[in-house]
């Protein structure tokens, strides 16, 4: 035999060597296991089983390798209702609760199991974005509850399409909670808009799903399209109005006028026919403007006032920054309470409702800007202030916009309730 040979046959040895090696290794794993599987289970695993037996209040299943499994206790009592439905011979999923307690079986947890494989379940559909048939399972005043796989879930109201949404004059909260409590027990197609697993936190909604239908009207609008339709439906936040056969749109509150609106029930009526613009579309959502069709006051207001002009106004609402008035222009503004000095002294001069005489302080229409200085009641003496520059830095409340001025409106009182 040669040199050659001998070298090929010490290689294919070592080759054979090595081969055996590569095959022992899963071979001693697989006995480790075997022998000694529950080193590889920790508390929190899932675990897939049988259902061996159910024996009083204990249930026991086959884990394979892992032995036996038992659910009993608090567990048992946790998950008694699914354990009324299951039988010997069913495979069952479940979480480790203890891996090896005093009888050398592993602990189990159905409802954890069950939990934990729902929120899996439930973190799919919401970035899938499917459409769910789910039945309410009750209400309140907020909205509807729904069950998914065992978990409690919330429908806002301001989440339900505008079909379903509680139409009372004035937004009573009661009449709305009855109106709410006529969908339990039916079903309504929801998609999943926000989870948290952590704090139980599972919130569907019913906006965003339209039939195909409804999609096809939906693309043929657009914005800046002028509609005319008829008001469906008057809500505390704004009015619905008829887009087309079986599409609404909602006018906001903020956009049925450019002055103050507190009630939209003042303004429209049910079946009244409006022209609106459609400012937003998201999905099968409409938005719809009022206002836009009308002339802007603010820009119609740029001739006829000027800073050190002496105006008269209604004293439309007095909050924790001042009074609120209408000019006869059409425009808002805000009297501050340092005008005043305090709210009481407000409520001393000043009443809801009536008409003052009042200097512009600052007027910054293209912002949207009126700041006055209360001079008092027409026909009194009044004492004018000399115009000064408009100081950029001054406070924020003394040239608070429209908009700001309005948004305060949760905090306004009456001067009647004063």
């Amino acid at each position: 035999m040669g040199v050659m040979d001998t070298t090929t046959q010490q290689d294919n040895k070592q080759d054979g060597a090595v081969s055996t090696q590569q095959v022992a290794v899963p071979h001693v794993m697989e006995e480790l296991l075997k022998t000694c599987p529950k080193i590889f289970l920790k508390t929190g695993d899932l675990i897939d089983g049988t259902v061996l037996s159910k024996e009083g209040a204990c249930v026991y299943a086959d884990l394979g390798i892992f032995g036996t499994g038992i659910i009993y206790g608090r567990e048992y009592q946790n998950a008694r209702d699914f354990v009324k439905k299951i039988n010997v011979g069913d495979h069952m999923s479940a979480k480790v609760v203890e891996v090896e307690n005093e009888e050398g079986m592993v602990e189990l947890s159905l409802k954890e199991a069950g939990e934990e494989i729902a929120w899996k379940e439930i973190k799919e559909l919401k970035e899938s974005g499917e459409t769910l048939e789910l039945k309410v399972t009750d209400s309140n005043k907020g909205g509807l509850v729904i069950e998914f796989r065992g978990i409690k879930g919330f429908l806002p109201a301001s989440q339900l399409n505008a079909a379903h949404y509680p139409r009372v004059d004035g937004g009573d909260k009661e009449k709305i909670a009855e109106e709410l409590g006529k969908f339990v027990d039916h079903p309504l197609s929801v998609i999943i808009l926000d989870i948290d697993p952590k704090t139980q936190k599972l919130i569907f909604s019913e906006k965003g799903i339209a039939s195909e239908d409804v999609k096809k009207i939906v693309e043929q609008c657009k914005v800046n399209d002028v509609i005319e339709g008829e008001v469906t439906g008057i809500v505390e936040f704004g009015i619905f109005i008829k887009v087309a056969e079986n599409l609404e749109g909602l006018a906001h509150i903020s956009e049925l006028d450019w002055a103050l609106v507190e009630n939209p029930g003042n303004l429209f009526k049910v079946g009244d026919k409006v022209k609106a613009k459609i400012i937003a579309i998201d999905g099968d959502k409409i938005s719809l403007s009022i206002k836009a069709l009308k002339t802007d006051p603010w820009e119609a207001s740029r001739e006829k006032h000027k800073k050190g002009d002496i105006v008269e106004g209604k004293a439309l609402r007095i909050n924790k920054f001042g009074v609120l008035a209408l000019l006869d222009s059409g425009i808002h503004g805000l009297a501050h309470i340092s005008e005043f000095g305090s709210e009481k002294r407000i409520r001393e001069l000043v009443e809801a409702g009536k008409r003052y005489v009042f200097q512009i302080a600052v007027f910054q229409p293209e912002n949207r800007k009126l700041s006055l200085s209360f001079l008092g009641k027409p026909g009194e003496p009044i004492n004018p202030k000399a115009p000064t520059s408009e100081d950029a830095s001054a406070p924020l409340p003394t040239t608070l916009t429209t908009e700001e001025s309005l948004s305060t409106q949760p905090l306004m009182q009456e001067e009647e309730t004063g």
